[in-house]
Order: structure tokens, then sequence, then C-alpha cells
């Protein structure tokens, strides 16, 4: 009678290197292929519009001033909130910094559509005031969230 013998197998390897190799490949595939959402640091809801320009590229972007439902202005990048007095200090400093660097200041208002008039009318003759002749508002495409 003839008995088997069992011969005592290796452990199997894992490859690390091949592995490292995979998980390369797929973090570069989702970092490509994941879109980054900028989230607003304010919650305005926006005015539609069926005529609503998509903003492009611009060499010049234009000073933002937002009004929320309240009644506050806030200013610049940074979201400042100011009263009017500041608001218009702050639009001359920023004009007379566009004229010395021998360009036009845009300037747009963003407010929600549940901000008073009062206000929005208030930043328009402020800008008037400044002599700043680019003024645009905010608006969102009919139909979109």
């Amino acid at each position: 009678m003839k008995f088997l013998v069992h011969k005592r197998r290796a452990a199997p390897a894992v490859i690390i290197v091949a592995l490292i190799d995979v998980l390369v490949v797929l973090v570069i595939f989702l970092l490509v292929t994941t879109t980054l959402k900028q989230q607003p640091s304010l919650k305005l809801t926006l005015p539609e519009s069926t005529q609503a320009l998509k903003s492009g590229a611009n060499e010049n972007p234009p000073l933002v001033i937002s009004i929320e439902a309240s009644g506050v202005f806030r200013f610049g990048p940074n979201n400042q909130p100011m009263d009017l007095a500041e608001l218009r200090r702050q639009l001359q400093a920023e004009v007379s910094r566009a004229q010395a660097g021998g360009h036009e200041l845009k300037l747009a208002v963003r407010a929600d559509k549940k901000s008073p008039w009062e206000s929005i009318v208030g930043v328009m003759d402020l800008a008037k005031a400044a002599n700043i002749k680019l003024l645009s508002a905010y608006t969102k495409e009919a139909g979109k969230p």
C-alpha cells in the first residue's frame, strides 16, 4: 500500500509592488474624474432670468457686492459685512485703485430675490456716485436650481 506524501506548500505571497501600481492608477483615475464643486459662502436664492449670461473667463473679474435677504451688505471676495457708509468708502478706494491701474472697474450685485429693493437701489446709487459705469446683476437660468 502506498501512502500519499503531502508536500508542504509555501504560503501564497502578495506582490506589494504590483498592488501599489494598481492603487496609484486608481487614485489618478479618481482625481481626474472627480468634479470639484465650489460652495458659495453665502446662501442666496438668485432671481431667475431667461436671458442669464453664462460667465466665462474674464481677465478683470467684477467686484462683487452681495445683499442678503435681511438687507445686510457684504463686500469683496471675503464677504465682509458693511453698512452703506463703509461700502461707499470701499467703492471709492477701489475706483481710485482701478484708475491708477488703467482699467475700468466692473461691479456685480448678487442679491437674494427676497432682499429689499431699497438696498439694491442704494448700491446702484453708490455705483453711480463712484462713477462706475459697468454694473451687472447675478441671476440664474430659469428652471435651474
